[in-house]
Parts: C-alpha cells; structure tokens; sequence
C-alpha cells in the first residue's frame, strides 16, 4: 500500500481502482464480442471442413458471433442506463413511478 505520508499517490491509487472497477463490465462486454465471433466463426469453419460447405458455415457462424456479441454488449448498456431503485421504473399497478410523482 502507498504510504500514507504521500496524500497524492494514495488519491491517485483510489481513483485508478475506481475507473478500473467501473470499466470491468465494458471490458467484459469487448471480451464476449471477441471471444463469440472467434468461437462462431471458428465452429462455422470446422463445419465448412466436415460438410464441404464452403464458405456458408464461416459466414453463418461469423454473422452469429457478431448477433451474440453485440446483444451481450448492449445487455451492460442497459444495465448501466437503468435507474437506480427507488427513482423511477414500474409499479405493482403497471403505472411507472418516477422521483416527481413522490414528491
């Protein structure tokens, strides 16, 4: 740990923690896109090489990873874009409730 004399260091380590934990779901995202077109698209190759099929099975796993990878990333946009609880969203009577209306 940084010692505590130096104020700065020790304000520059707590933010560098902040901005790592706060980027750990982006960078999770980026990893499962990655990781779904190569995966896909690896299984729509080694189908292409049994079957015969060139280049259907690339593409049709290619354009799956891409879906995949996509929806995943855009699951943690939403998640961050969602109110916190207790400041809007739906109520048990399907009406939504937002900060306003409680005041």
């Amino acid at each position: 740990m940084p010692d505590e004399r130096d104020p700065y260091l020790a304000r520059s380590l707590r933010f560098l923690q902040e901005n790592i934990r706060r980027a750990g779901p982006a960078a999770a995202a980026s990893y499962t896109l990655i990781g779904a077109i190569l995966f896909l698209g690896g299984a729509g190759y080694a189908v292409d090489r049994w079957q015969g099929t060139d280049p259907w099975g690339l593409l049709v796993g290619l354009l799956t990873g891409l879906v995949v990878g996509f929806y995943e990333m855009a699951k943690v946009v939403w998640r961050q874009q969602a109110p916190p609880d207790g400041m809007g969203g739906q109520a048990d009577d399907g009406t939504v409730n937002t900060q306003r209306d409680r005041d």
